[in-house]
């Protein structure tokens, strides 16, 4: 993610490259007001995030030895603390359009940190992340926790990874990944990489899967650059919690979901990722051009 949820997690053998197609943001510049912000939003959200963990992985004892990979409970959970997060950031999330009822995956474009919990609160999913995120304190621990999928940027492991793919995707486990492999400025699109599209085209999968393309649409808050939300190039975590946290009023996101494509007859891996791009970012552009 992204650094938590797949920034490269879909590239192949070599990492994807961070984009840096723009100039970076500069550092917050944080006052006495700005540094009680982030204390009076950060608190709550911290209690929540840290606090539900620990819910989730007390159900879990008792969830996986009667449901093994079927998670019936703790979904609702990590939903919660979703929703949460806009509600102790002060921030709008908008839905518009709906949640397919289909078997199968989303796609999304790739903007912000936040994206996790933007596409995670109208919807139960499961995220597909590189494996190194496995390993890295805090958000690590979440990601293992909620049942991301973990994959190595290895064409040695492509069919490892895609028998990982079809047993959650039998198990109506419904998967998210970012098809750009990195973030951006969110203020574009970038190309879809098909590689972990071809996970679709296994066996009997196709007559039963529809992908969705989902559009995330970030308009930063009164007065502020229009990339505000966005994470891109070396810009790191820690600046970009900052940011958000000690903002004094906060902008809206709004999630887009597009008409689900049938896999089958999509025309192939390479097909069915352009479809799903062109969706996404004709989204986007018509998200930046309403007003809020």
């Amino acid at each position: 993610m992204t650094r938590f949820s797949g920034r490269d997690a879909s590239s192949a053998p070599a990492a994807t490259p961070l984009w840096h197609g723009a100039s970076e943001l500069p550092p917050p510049r944080l006052g006495a007001l700005g540094w009680a912000r982030v204390i009076l939003r950060g608190a709550p959200l911290g209690i929540i995030t840290f606090g539900c963990l620990a819910l989730l992985l007390l159900v879990r004892l008792i969830e996986r030895p009667l449901c093994g990979h079927h998670r019936p409970v703790t979904p609702f959970i990590t939903q919660f603390v979703c929703k949460s997060a806009f509600l102790c950031l002060g921030m709008k999330h908008r839905t518009l359009g709906t949640p397919m009822a289909h078997r199968g995956a989303i796609v999304a474009n790739h903007a912000s940190w936040l994206d996790i919990y933007a596409l995670n609160a109208p919807q139960r999913i499961y995220y597909v992340a590189k494996a190194e995120v496995a390993g890295w304190p805090g958000i690590g621990w979440l990601a293992r926790a909620t049942g991301t999928v973990f994959i190595r940027r290895d064409r040695r492991e492509a069919k490892a990874q895609q028998e990982i793919f079809e047993e959650r995707l039998r198990m109506n486990h419904r998967l998210l990944f970012f098809p750009e492999g990195t973030s951006t400025d969110g203020l574009r699109v970038l190309p879809f990489k098909p590689t972990l599209f071809q996970a679709f085209h296994a066996h009997d999968m196709p007559d039963i899967l529809h992908i969705q393309p989902v559009t995330v649409a970030y308009h930063a808050p009164e007065g502020e650059d229009a990339r505000f939300y966005g994470w891109w190039g070396e810009m790191d975590f820690g600046t970009g919690l900052l940011r958000v946290l000690g903002a004094r009023r906060q902008g809206v996101v709004e999630i887009v979901f597009h008409e689900p494509i049938p896999v089958a007859g999509a025309g192939g891996r390479k097909a069915l990722a352009a479809a799903c791009e062109e969706a996404v970012r004709e989204g986007l552009e018509a998200r930046l051009a309403a007003t809020n």
